[in-house]
């Protein structure tokens, strides 16, 4: 007794003695907190409410799952080995948590912007007035969306709030990039990503306006040759009252910014961000909410959730290693990165720019869509170079569950192909049991509106977008995933083209048909070998623009005689079609460059109604009324479709009816 009792004690003075380095919470500042809809009950989890506020990370720099951290050790506020760090967030759980389900949904905002909610239910993102069908809350879920990107813009986003970096107290300057393509006449652009009207990022402030490194140039797509435009010709301001004024955040272009042309500009910054930071922001939140008793959403489990951007982030977080939390601990139980394609992004970099992408006329050569594609570990025949997604996190021992869900769009838009191919794009790919990859076929990057319209401003292309809705797929994504991490109960089988079978095949070999009127696209999005500097690698970009090496092959869906994809998961609306639902949506003419393919659109191209109508068209589809001999026909033949989507748990047998409406709406809509 007395020995264990002197043993007790020099392991408690030992570990008083030594630094505890594990990743904590410091504290969360609670901004608000109220029940939601008036404390109605939802299902068996009972009430549900609605807290804001902030979570205030530090993080020691000499733990090991923290030193891929960018720039972490000259953070400006480093004390005593730790950097402190804060986030926004939003939580919804319910008020007595034994009554949930156990498992938490932890969104990654799209440029501080949170709608799983909303996108899932189908009410308000803050429940202030409609939950929707509350499904998420139904089932007892904890939805938490919390802040990662530093310069996420505009009223209500949710920021993650990061220090500046010095050098040895010294300032650290370098140079920056942007582009776009306007749709429409413009005197000046701002410096902060543009993406569908809005500022996806506010990036950085010019530092030196004359100095040497700022350039402006011009071309007409992704590959033509840069024209320089000279420096006398444009200045860094903005118009304020009719006035001219010099601007660190603008740049104005004597004769203006014209449509359809790709415009970039190059510039000097100072005091970069340590934005790799938002990483460890999601790895230790879900570790203090599995972890910590008094956590304010205590749960068992936690699922990543991430569409486009964060997607991309999530893919990035795997890949980065930071699955691990710092005492080695899996911190994501599951992931679902939805349309991210091949995509990384500029998350963890010197002067990082999170809101960047990768799309037909903008944010191009970014290190975004760049090797390794591939979960398991891929070579890549002209560098030699052997790397997958997933080195680390198997490394480490936290591989989590993931879906790789994508749609029609991202196999032109962001090099799908490249997740389950070889780099030299000739043969499958293996993929890890625990891995799963789903093709959504005919849905674009975000669902268009029904009855189908064509897009708007940046959005507007020759023909109305897709409507297919994903919705229905989000639901039964995040009751596989749950029962396939809390019970492992397998999830549906990866669903996707294969070059094998001829469903996945070169640009060349796309037989798209010739229907009147619709112009086809003559190129896709490709993965890149990128080359911004000797560092790099190591997260600090000093060339810009980048050197562009030999393109990865690119490799899209095949389609049958109507244009639509042949595999993947397909809706009722593509194995009993009354339309062409087209993987990409080409520019109208009055926002220029008519042949270029507008960011994240697909394409809605309505069936003949009549054989008659087919004649007079030259349509080489089949009408409507050729296909179908009465509404009922087409509607038996479309339930049986939904009901086949039911028991592949495609879709949750709750939703059979909402799927059925829709195929009703759909049918009066092409019938009238």
């Amino acid at each position: 007794m007395r020995l264990r009792a002197i043993v007790s004690s020099i392991f408690l003075l030992l570990s008083l003695a030594v630094p505890q380095l594990h990743a904590r919470v410091l504290r969360v500042e609670i901004a608000s907190r109220a029940d939601v809809l008036g404390g109605k009950p939802f299902g068996d989890a009972g009430a549900y409410e609605r807290i804001t506020g902030r979570v205030f990370f530090s993080l020691p720099i000499a733990n090991q799952h923290n030193q891929r951290i960018v720039d972490l050790s000259n953070a400006v506020n480093l004390k005593n080995g730790e950097i402190e760090f804060s986030s926004d967030f939003v939580a919804i759980r319910p008020k007595d948590a034994h009554k949930g389900n156990g498992s938490m949904l932890l969104e990654v905002p799209n440029r501080g912007r949170a709608r799983i909610l909303s996108l899932v239910d189908g009410g308000d993102q803050d429940l202030a007035g409609d939950a929707g069908d509350a499904w998420l809350l139904r089932n007892g879920f904890t939805v938490v969306s919390l802040g990662w990107q530093w310069d996420a813009d505009g009223p209500g986003a949710l920021r993650f709030f990061a220090p500046v970096a010095k050098d040895n107290g010294k300032t650290i300057t370098g140079l920056l990039r942007g582009d776009l393509m306007p749709s429409q006449p413009m005197q000046e652009i701002p410096l902060g990503h543009l993406i569908m009207g809005s500022i996806g990022g506010t990036e950085y402030s010019v530092a030196a306006p004359d100095d040497p490194g700022n350039v402006l140039t011009v071309r007409n797509s992704r590959e033509a040759v840069r024209t320089l435009i000279p420096r006398a010709e444009w200045q860094f301001a903005h118009t304020v009252d009719g006035k001219l004024t010099p601007s660190d955040r603008h740049i104005h272009l004597n004769g203006g910014f014209q449509p359809g042309k790709i415009y970039e500009y190059v510039y000097a910054v100072a005091d970069p961000v340590v934005a790799g930071g938002g990483f460890a922001a999601i790895r230790d939140f879900a570790s203090y909410a599995k972890h910590t008793p008094d956590a304010v959403t205590p749960v068992a489990r936690v699922y990543g959730e991430g569409i486009s951007q964060n997607g991309r982030f999530l893919r990035d977080f795997l890949y980065q290693g930071f699955n691990a939390d710092e005492d080695g601990r899996i911190a994501l139980d599951g992931v679902l990165a939805h349309v991210a394609g091949a995509g990384r992004g500029s998350f963890n970099y010197r002067f990082a720019q999170p809101s960047r992408d990768a799309q037909p006329t903008s944010s191009v050569f970014f290190p975004t869509d760049i090797f390794p594609f591939t979960d398991l570990p891929e070579k890549d025949p002209l560098t030699g170079e052997t790397a997958g997604l997933l080195d680390r996190a198997t490394a480490d021992k936290v591989v989590p569950k993931i879906f790789f869900s994508n749609t029609s769009y991202e196999y032109w838009g962001r090099a799908a192909a490249l997740i389950h191919t070889s780099a030299d794009g000739k043969q499958e790919a293996p993929i890890a049991d625990n891995v799963r990859i789903y093709h959504f076929t005919g849905l674009q990057h975000f669902p268009g509106p029904f009855p189908p319209e064509q897009g708007k401003g940046d959005l507007l292309g020759q023909q109305p977008q897709s409507p297919l809705a994903i919705k229905y797929f989000w639901r039964s994504m995040i009751a596989n995933m749950d029962a396939w991490v809390r019970s492992n109960t397998l999830p549906p089988p990866s669903s996707y083209p294969k070059i094998a079978d001829g469903t996945l095949v070169p640009l060349l070999a796309y037989a798209f048909p010739k229907i009147p009127g619709v112009n086809q696209p003559h190129e896709a999005n490709e993965g890149s070998r990128l080359d911004f500097g000797p560092n790099w690698r190591d997260g600090v970009l000093t060339m810009q623009p980048p050197k562009v090496g030999e393109p990865f092959p690119v490799l899209v869906p095949q389609v049958d005689a109507d244009g639509n994809e042949r595999d993947g998961v397909r809706l009722p609306e593509i194995t009993i079609p009354l339309a062409t639902y087209a993987s990409w949506n080409l520019r109208d003419p009055a926002i220029g460059a008519p042949d270029q393919r507008v960011a994240f659109e697909a394409s809605y191209i309505a069936f003949p109604k009549t054989a008659a109508e087919r004649q007079k068209t030259a349509d080489p589809r089949k009408s409507i009324a050729e296909r179908y001999s009465s509404p009922e026909d087409y509607l038996t033949r479309y339930k049986s479709a939904v009901d086949d989507l039911v028991k592949q748990r495609w879709i949750l047998p709750e939703d059979r009816e909402a799927l059925i409406h829709r195929g009703e709406q759909e049918w009066a809509e092409a019938t009238k």
